[in-house]
C-alpha cells in the first residue's frame, strides 16, 4: 500500500483526487490539508510515502516553498507538484529543489495513479508537456540549475515575509499572523528588500512572477 498525502487550497480538488485514490486499495489517503506550513508538520508527522503539493497556497508559505522544505528534512517523503500552472519556470524550480514529479490538474485519474506509482518506485514523473519543456531547455543548452537567484539565498522566514508583502500584508499584519514584534517583522522587510535589490510592493511583484514565486494570474 501507498500512503499518500493531498495538499491544495480548494476543498473540491482535494475530494476530488481522495476519492481517485480511495478506489483503489494501493493507495490510503492518510491526511490532507490546504496550507504550506501545515502541508510541512504533516509530512514530518505523518511521513507518507507520496504528497501531491499544488503550486499556490494562501499564508506565505507556497508549494514549492513547502516542497523545499519537505525534502530538506523529510527526505523519505516524494513530492510530486499537481498544479494547474506549465510555467517552465514553475517546473525548473520544482526539479531543482527536489520535486519528483510534475502533474498538471487536467491530468486523467489513471495517469495521476501512474505517476504516483512510478514517484514511488524511485523514478520521477513528468506530464508530457512537461517533459517537452525541458526538451527545450536542453536544446537551448539551459539547465534546470539556471534558475538559481537571490530568493533561493533567503532565510526560510524571509520567503514567508516575503510572499505575505506579496499578497499586500502590511508589516504589523505580518507580525500578528506570524506571532512576531512589529520591530523584527520590519527587519524581514527590509532584510528581503536589500537582498533583493527592490524597493516597492509593485517590484516585489514583478520579481516574484518572473521568479516563479507567484503565479501570473495571481499578481
Amino acid at each position: 500500500m501507498i500512503t499518500v498525502a493531498l495538499v491544495d487550497d480548494h476543498d473540491l480538488v482535494r475530494a476530488g483526487v481522495r476519492a481517485i485514490l480511495e478506489q483503489d486499495p494501493l493507495f490510503k489517503v492518510v491526511g490532507e490539508t490546504g496550507d504550506g506550513q501545515e502541508a510541512i508538520r504533516m509530512a514530518a508527522a505523518l511521513k507518507p510515502d507520496v504528497m501531491l503539493m499544488d503550486v499556490h497556497l494562501p499564508g506565505g508559505i507556497g508549494g514549492l516553498d513547502a516542497t523545499e522544505t519537505i525534502v530538506r528534512d523529510c527526505p523519505g517523503v516524494k513530492i510530486i507538484i499537481l498544479t494547474q500552472y506549465e510555467n517552465r519556470e514553475y517546473i525548473r524550480r520544482a526539479l531543482r529543489i527536489g520535486a519528483r514529479g510534475y502533474l498538471l490538474k487536467r491530468s486523467v485519474a489513471e495517469e495521476l495513479k501512474d505517476a504516483i506509482r512510478t514517484v514511488h518506485a524511485g523514478r520521477r514523473y513528468l506530464h508530457p508537456s512537461v517533459a517537452d519543456e525541458l526538451v527545450d531547455l536542453v536544446t537551448a543548452g539551459r539547465s534546470v540549475d539556471d534558475t538559481a537567484n537571490d530568493y533561493d539565498r533567503l532565510t526560510p522566514r524571509e520567503k514567508q515575509v516575503f510572499t505575505l508583502l506579496v499578497e499586500g500584508k502590511t508589516s504589523r499584519e505580518i507580525s500578528t499572523y506570524l506571532t512576531i514584534s512589529l520591530k523584527t517583522a520590519m527587519t524581514h522587510r527590509t532584510n528581503v528588500m536589500e537582498k533583493l535589490n527592490l524597493h516597492s510592493r509593485a517590484e516585489l511583484i514583478h520579481y516574484a512572477v518572473r521568479h516563479a514565486i507567484l503565479p501570473a494570474d495571481e499578481a
